[in-house]
């Protein structure tokens, strides 16, 4: 009997590729289990088998618990049962018997091989986890070994197994038993039942894994990948740059006669494959990916982080491509928002908002249409650029000399602070009271603009800290410090007078 366990240990664990000592406690699992039965009580049974002989003994133990607690039938003693077991004894104790193996039969053969496979599953499905762990994103290969309605079973062997949804397929492909197909590792699903390895062709990185394997540039970082966008199944634009002035890196994608690309697009059911230069100019980048539309002028908007591209009107269509593909996909890869329009449609929408900077300008700063006009005509769209841009630049206008240039800047510094006295007024319709209206280091101007952080009296002022106040503007930590210690003089003097 005690061969026969050793061997089962042995055999089970070369079979299946897991740890001995695995096996072993399943087997004490399921001999402490039969023996369990053997008492009409619940009964806690633990069973010991040497790893070296294979004998085995088992074990019955009780809890020990208080007197005056009710002591469940056959799994725990109260303190007055232990002490007649033994005098030591005390309550939070464990009281340990050997009690009659049970024999290594058929009962116990059975119920240990349930325990061994399930163990033996758990201890596999361990070993997939760790071995995959550090694959998430990788390229791997398998084979097709089950298809359903909803995902397709890929078999990496080794016992891994990855499930690959429907809707991560790519266009309308179709797998069968015993395809060779490859995905890429998206996560890993630790359960009790199924396929473990979430995979997916859909996913962005797998176009850029393929191109890895077919672009051996790519493999020794001659060229670098710098972004991905995919419409599975239908068309994608990958964006590559060189670090190799010598090489092209459009070129050595595309292979020669086009074979290299084409590799990767017969991979992914013909999926139509764009290839775009990167640039770090974010403009010259996204006229790059809006090929084959050729783009006839670009207007960045960095507040919006948008561009307005303009093509000529029989290319608007190829600009815009199918359901707005071409465009949808060149947005996203280069990060910008994108707005395709006609030439002429550009012009209006320029021709428009210059007539609202123009009377903007007009309104803040005072001065008739001509000198608006030209101050759009070269560049300023904003007040704040008025206010802030370096006197030589603007008295460098043909027109202008330093004179007009101060006389402008002066009114728009003027206009933000009354458009900023403005906007506090709106913020907040609470008057500041008139002890902190009154208080020592206080002005009218930084009065409001407490009350509009909801500090209305001294007493508010003294509860704040230094940095709930930095984000005034105007204000230094040291001119915090004083004002909230001005605040708090009243809580001085009222416990110097205590």
């Amino acid at each position: 009997m005690s061969k026969e366990i050793l061997m089962v240990a042995e055999a089970v664990s070369n079979e299946k590729g897991v740890d001995q000592e695995i096996i072993f406690e399943a087997i004490e699992q399921a001999l402490g289990m039969a023996t369990k039965k053997r008492y009409d009580e619940g009964a806690n049974i633990r069973v010991v088998i040497d790893r070296e002989t294979g004998d085995y003994q088992s074990y019955r133990w009780w809890d020990v618990v208080a007197d005056d607690q009710m002591a469940e039938l056959g799994t725990q003693f109260t303190t007055e049962e232990a002490i007649e077991k033994d005098p030591t004894l005390v309550v939070g104790d464990t009281f340990e018997e050997t009690v009659e193996n049970i024999a290594f039969g058929r009962i116990a053969a059975q119920t240990a091989k349930q325990v061994i496979v399930q163990r033996v599953k758990d201890a596999e499905r361990e070993l997939i986890v760790n071995r995959y762990r550090d694959r998430v994103g990788e390229l791997l290969s398998g084979t097709v070994k089950k298809v359903t309605r909803d995902h397709i079973v890929v078999d990496f062997g080794e016992n891994a197994e990855g499930m690959l949804p429907r809707e991560e397929l790519v266009g309308r492909e179709i797998f069968r038993i015993n395809d060779r197909t490859r995905v890429i590792l998206q996560g890993i699903r630790e359960e009790t039942r199924g396929p473990q390895l979430l995979v997916s062709r859909a996913t962005s990185e797998m176009l850029v894994q393929l191109f890895m394997i077919e672009v051996p540039e790519i493999a020794e970082g001659i060229i670098e990948i710098k972004g991905a966008a995919r419409d599975p199944g239908q068309r994608a634009k990958i964006a590559v740059k060189s670090k190799d002035a010598r090489i092209d890196p459009v070129g050595a994608c595309v292979g020669m006669r086009g074979a290299r690309v084409q590799a990767v697009s017969n991979d992914l059911d013909d999926e139509r494959v764009d290839i775009v230069l990167w640039d770090d100019n974010p403009a010259q980048l996204v006229i790059n990916a809006m090929a084959p539309a050729e783009v006839e002028s670009i207007v960045v908007d960095e507040d919006t982080h948008s561009m307005d591209v303009a093509v000529n009107g029989e290319n608007l269509a190829q600009a815009i491509g199918k359901g707005g593909q071409n465009v949808r996909l060149a947005s996203e890869l280069t990060g910008w928002a994108i707005n395709v329009m006609t030439i002429e449609d550009a012009q209006e929408k320029q021709e428009a908002e210059s007539s609202n900077f123009v009377e903007a300008l007009m309104e803040a700063l005072d001065v008739d249409e001509d000198v608006a006009v030209v101050l759009v005509e070269e560049g300023f769209t904003s007040i704040e650029e008025v206010a802030y841009v370096p006197l030589e630049e603007m008295s460098a206008i043909e027109g202008f000399d330093e004179d007009i240039a101060e006389e402008l800047r002066a009114r728009a510094k003027d206009a933000l602070l009354t458009r900023e006295l403005a906007s506090e007024e709106q913020l907040t319709n609470v008057e500041p009271a008139e002890d902190l209206m009154t208080m020592e280091g206080m002005d009218s101007a930084l009065a409001y603009k407490l009350t509009a952080k909801s500090i209305v009296t001294m007493e508010d002022l003294a509860e704040q800290a230094v940095d709930d106040l930095m984000d005034i503007d105007g204000m230094d930590e040291e001119k915090a410090a004083a004002l909230i210690m001005t605040a708090r003089a009243p809580w001085f003097a009222e416990e110097q007078g205590e």
